[in-house]
């Protein structure tokens, strides 16, 4: 192909004596001439590429049928309110509703009524202990830059807001409605610049009041890459603040009584672990951690008694489960009146439900699930009762919610179905494992029509790795849409994700990172070695820091598959840190500052790893000009660096998207992306359609 023209720099720089060429550093400037009138060129010719794929309307077709389908949220309730998001087909984005007691819903916040051309988002809510405020964020264009709003439920009348610089703030309401604990970052005037993404603190918030009147809680001389959480009893006595650096495993957490001095406690400092704590109605602490307990487990002890914060003196409710990840907990009553536990643990990446006492007397039940799929949430009502909802999704289940009530059955029933829009082809799920380079076994979820390798078909291996993240079942239109069209989905369950807990996930994170991209190609190798596939028909496909999976196996094996599509990627392992939010993933990749470090990101960074007359596969790289996040100048500068480089007739191009960004999006923007990525990777694995 004749690729646009991209000036190679003679540009070296001497890092800890390692010498790191950097052609393409031009490109990291969105605003320099050069940089507008190449992507304007890439525009071109990634248009005329996709608009000959044979496949892309069919796609289009399938997938605008499939993505449209319903998605229910977890009901979080208030009183004898029920707070909780749905999209219905044919909505671009999902609405924030509220149930009341006599069944009546009525929508609270729409998206697509607050802005038509469906660039805003709604990125969280909370509502008050009462149920009769709510707090909810929303951003535009992509940018995830969170304004928070605060409005009277009942009437839906607007009492504060907008208050900006309240991206990712968790919310804890105190009783009554009228104050509330948030996060938000300093002015900018008040931080280096450069540095405004970062810097934030922990406020008391008067509804209605001046958000530059708010009372500083705690935050002051934190390291500024620190995020907080907050955490309120619902007596309002007890509040709880949290802390991590960045995306590091591990948090600081303190407790203070409201009812009494009000000065926060140190709970667990300075440790390497996570633990979440709250104080729930029966007045003890309880404590969800992987402290001395890799798979986590549940506890209590005494908010009143810091002598019992010591993890030796903490009770356990759920100890630490043999091959099985404790992710998320429900306090319920039982038809006695006692104090139970509804949790989720996940097994090989597949969630399941059972009941404990809470007295720490061990295991009641087990609470059958619908299939094997994942468990996006239990919740309960705060003050007590018999009954629990479960958010549930598998590979052909629109997210939906089931009901469970303690009693002699303790079954799930369903509560609220997501519709499903189009026809669901008929899908067989196997469980597999590949063996890694080092002898590690790696799960792998293998979608198909088939459920048996009855031939070789074009395939698609998608994984992530990284960040603590699970990939356990979920519904995935594309993944649908590729077997509908006679394909074969792969999700592998690597290392740097939670699937095993947090060895699991360390094993794939800073130096063991190259663990990662060996259990990707081992999953590719298996498929092949198994008949599900071949090298020509094979596909690899991540996002994020999947991008950098994917980046990480086309340069260091570009023979493993035959197509890529490398979605927001993280390319650049040297400079990472300074554009974005780089440089909160530190702890988990390592930092070009420190010189070992340096080495092992230098060992994998994709965009250093390019060589020419190398024959790389088909890679179709996508980025967002909103993304802040992961900087798009990542997909840029691997997009020229492939083109200049490649020796093969296999296509390398960069589809661009302007107003959206790395989480949630309209629709219609989903369609339209997943149908360009299928039709790409079908047009290079042979898929006939």
């Amino acid at each position: 192909m004749r690729y646009p023209e991209a000036p190679r720099l003679d540009l070296v720089d001497d890092l800890h004596g390692h010498r790191v060429a950097d052609p393409y550093r031009w490109l990291e400037d969105p605003d320099d001439p050069r940089t507008q009138e190449w992507s304007r060129a890439q525009d071109e010719l990634t248009a005329q590429v996709l608009s000959a794929l044979p496949l892309r309307e069919r796609f289009a077709a399938s997938l605008g049928d499939l993505v449209r389908s319903g998605a229910v949220g977890v009901p979080v309730w208030r009183g004898e309110r029920a707070f909780s998001t749905r999209r219905d087909p044919g909505q671009e984005h999902a609405v924030l509703r509220v149930r009341e007691a006599d069944g009546a819903v009525r929508v609270l916040v729409d998206p697509m009524a607050l802005d038509p051309a469906g660039t805003t988002t709604l990125d969280a809510w909370s509502p008050s202990w009462e149920g009769d405020r709510l707090a909810y964020q929303v951003s535009t264009g992509g940018d995830e830059e969170s304004q928070l709003f605060v409005l009277d439920v009942a009437n839906g009348e607007l009492l504060d807001g907008p208050v900006d610089r309240c991206r990712y703030s968790p919310v804890g309401w105190l009783p009554g409605g009228k104050e509330l604990f948030y996060v938000r970052r300093l002015a900018p005037d008040l931080v280096p610049a450069g540095e405004e993404q970062f810097h934030r603190r922990v406020w008391r918030h008067r509804v209605g009041a001046p958000a530059d009147d708010d009372v500083l809680v705690h935050g002051e001389g934190s390291d500024p890459a620190s995020y907080f959480g907050v955490r309120t009893s619902r007596d309002g006595r007890w509040l709880v603040v949290s802390r991590s650096v960045g995306t590091a495993p591990r948090d600081d957490v303190w407790l203070a009584d409201l009812g009494g001095d009000g000065v926060l406690r140190e709970l667990q400092l300075g440790v390497d672990a996570q633990t979440a704590a709250w104080v729930a109605r029966d007045g003890r602490l309880w404590l969800m951690s992987d402290r001395d307990a890799p798979r986590w487990r549940l506890a209590v002890a005494d908010p009143a008694d810091p002598a019992t914060w010591a993890p030796e003196r903490w009770q356990d409710v759920i100890p630490q489960q043999e091959g099985a990840v404790l992710s998320d907990v429900a306090l319920v009553d039982g038809p006695d009146g006692a104090l139970q536990v509804l949790a989720v643990h996940a097994v090989d990446a597949t969630d399941r439900l059972s009941l404990w006492a809470g007295d720490g007397g061990g295991r009641l039940a087990e609470v059958a699930a619908p299939g094997a799929g994942s468990i996006s949430g239990v919740s309960a009502p705060p003050e007590g009762g018999t009954s629990a909802w479960v958010g549930y999704t598998d590979y052909a289940t629109p997210p939906s919610v089931l009901r469970w009530d303690a009693g002699p059955s303790a079954d799930l029933v369903p509560w609220e179905q997501a519709d499903v829009a189009g026809e669901v082809p008929a899908l067989t799920v196997v469980e597999t494992h590949a063996t890694s380079k080092d002898g590690t076994a790696v799960h792998l979820f293998v979608l198909s029509g088939t459920g048996q390798p009855d031939r070789p078909r074009p395939a698609v291996l998608y994984g992530y790795g990284g960040f603590n993240v699970s990939l356990t079942p979920a519904y995935s239109a594309q993944a649908l849409a590729w077997v509908a069209a006679g394909g074969v989905w792969v999700v592998a369950n690597l290392r740097g994700g939670s699937e095993h807990g947090e060895e699991w996930h360390r094993a794939g994170m800073r130096e063991r990172k190259q663990n990662v991209f060996d259990d990707f190609a081992a999953a590719g190798k298996h498929l092949v070695a198994g008949g599900w596939t071949t090298h020509q028909q094979l596909a690899v496909m991540g996002g994020s820091n999947g991008g950098l999976l994917v980046g990480a196996t086309l340069t260091q094996r570009p023979d493993l598959a035959a197509a890529v599509v490398c979605s927001a990627p993280l390319l650049d392992m040297v400079r990472y840190e300074l554009f974005g939010l780089g440089r909160t993933w530190n702890d988990e990749y390592g930092t070009a500052e420190d010189p070992v470090e340096l080495g092992w990101l230098l060992g994998y960074s994709p965009y250093h790893a390019v060589r020419a007359g190398t024959a790389y596969p088909a890679v179709l790289v996508t980025t967002f000009e909103s993304d802040t996040r992961v900087d798009p100048l990542h997909g840029r500068k691997l997009a020229a660096a492939l083109q200049h480089a490649t020796a093969s007739d296999a296509p390398v191009v960069l589809r661009r998207e302007t107003s959206v960004g790395h989480g949630a999006r309209a629709v219609s923007r989903t369609v339209g992306l997943a149908a360009d990525q299928l039709a790409f990777l079908a047009a290079h694995t042979g898929l006939p359609g």
